[in-house]
């Protein structure tokens, strides 16, 4: 007898699920701030100093007390000259003081006069050609950073803004989270690596291996240390060897292909062999193929075996795992409602994702060829139109966008 599938689950009870089972990993690391590009801040950031130190110009120009210019066209005589990292000595009553952009500001000065709104005279003096508000151009002490304030929280994913934040509180290492261990590997007896056969000579029905490639660059991305396993025979016992060695020393088993319900789909039955299967098939397109399970301490995430459904999964599914595991504060992508240039009127039961990108007009169009097999709609596509299940999309109608620029940071 045939045994009878289980009702297909939402993507978003999926997704819930899935997390779950995602525990921060033990331990933490100091790593250069240099190096800190993509990990998860394990420990709050204080700031031991204001940012800036202290009163600065904002502007090549002249210190000056606002009291003693009344009209346009004052001279004043030139009593020191400023230049950023030097002491100011107080302003003499009656002067200006020369000052270059980040300079402090001497004490009794309020204002900068920027250089464009002065006329250096022949005997030395400075014209003010302007009369000057009360601070301006004066960056204050602290108007960046206070002393004794979180300038960056745990949980929060290091960026290059970031790292310069960190740096301009004299941060040269930071507590980040330990880098999840993937074991990642592709299944299938067609597979074939670039390289290893020129097209011409390919066989019939073999194809080459994309998956392994974007699914490592993705991993790299999130922070992992990814062992390549590379490609596993479709046999159950090469299939079991490789979840029992992949197992011994990762945090995650990252599959693709072999997750489905054909004779030569193995991963299914190795992992159940060798642990549990506590998560399969999604209701969502691309992507019903999902596996979750573990093998030994090893969580196992199964994907499927068509590229863009492969892709679309791990940015929707194990992408957050993957962040959680790190700790990470952010675990979805921000998303944003643009307008549909399109008709999508082919209302499925499965939650789906189209790939689109922004047009011209600011709304969005579909790629054209939205099959799960055609990789180049993902290098078109600048995001996903997500769309719930059983609704259509007339044009004009605001969708929600899932920009790849989120999903691939």
């Amino acid at each position: 007898m045939t045994e009878k599938r289980p009702p297909l689950r939402p993507l978003d009870d999926a997704l819930l699920e899935l997390l779950s089972h995602a525990r921060l990993l033990p331990g933490t690391e100091s790593v250069a701030t240099f190096e800190a590009d993509g990990r998860v801040l394990a420990e709050d950031l204080v700031s031991p100093l204001q940012v800036p130190p202290q009163d600065n110009s904002s502007m090549d120009g002249y210190a000056v007390r606002v009291a003693e210019i009344a009209d346009e066209g004052v001279p004043l005589p030139v009593s020191q000259r400023i230049p950023a990292g030097a002491a100011a000595q107080p302003l003499q009553p009656g002067t200006a003081a020369r000052i270059f952009t980040g300079a402090p500001v001497p004490e009794g000065a309020d204002a900068i006069v920027m250089q464009e709104d002065t006329e250096q005279l022949p005997d030395g003096r400075v014209r003010i050609q302007r009369v000057p508000s009360a601070g301006q151009w004066i960056r204050r002490s602290g108007e960046d950073i206070t002393r004794g304030s979180t300038v960056l929280a745990r949980g929060e994913r290091i960026g290059p803004a970031a790292q310069g934040l960190a740096a301009s509180i004299g941060r040269d290492r930071l507590v980040v989270a330990q880098r999840p261990r993937v074991a990642l590997f592709s299944t299938g007896d067609e597979l074939v690596m670039p390289g290893q056969v020129a097209p011409e000579a390919m066989k019939p029905g073999a194809i080459y291996n994309s998956n392994r490639f974007f699914l490592r660059s993705l991993l790299l991305r999130l922070g992992c240390e990814v062992q390549d396993l590379g490609i596993v025979p479709d046999r159950r016992d090469a299939t079991i060897e490789a979840l029992r060695t992949a197992a011994q020393s990762n945090d995650l088993i990252l599959t693709s292909g072999g997750v489905s319900v054909g004779e030569e789909d193995h991963i299914k039955p190795a992992v159940q062999q060798l642990g549990s299967l506590d998560l399969w098939q999604i209701a969502m397109k691309p992507g019903k193929p999902f596996a979750y399970g573990h093998v030994g301490h090893a969580h196992f995430i199964g994907l499927p075996g068509n590229p863009v459904s492969s892709f679309v999964t791990f940015l929707v599914l194990v992408r957050p795992f993957l962040l959680k595991l790190q700790g990470a504060a952010q675990l979805s992508a921000r998303a944003v409602q643009l307008r549909a240039d399109f008709d999508w009127p082919r209302p499925d039961k499965r939650r789906e994702f189209l790939r689109a990108r922004r047009d011209l007009e600011g709304g969005l169009t579909l790629f054209p060829n939205q099959s799960s097999g055609v990789l180049t709609s993902t290098v078109w596509a600048d995001g996903l139109v997500d769309v719930p299940a059983g609704a259509t999309i007339a044009r004009g109608d605001f969708v929600r966008f899932l920009p790849l620029a989120e999903l691939l940071a």
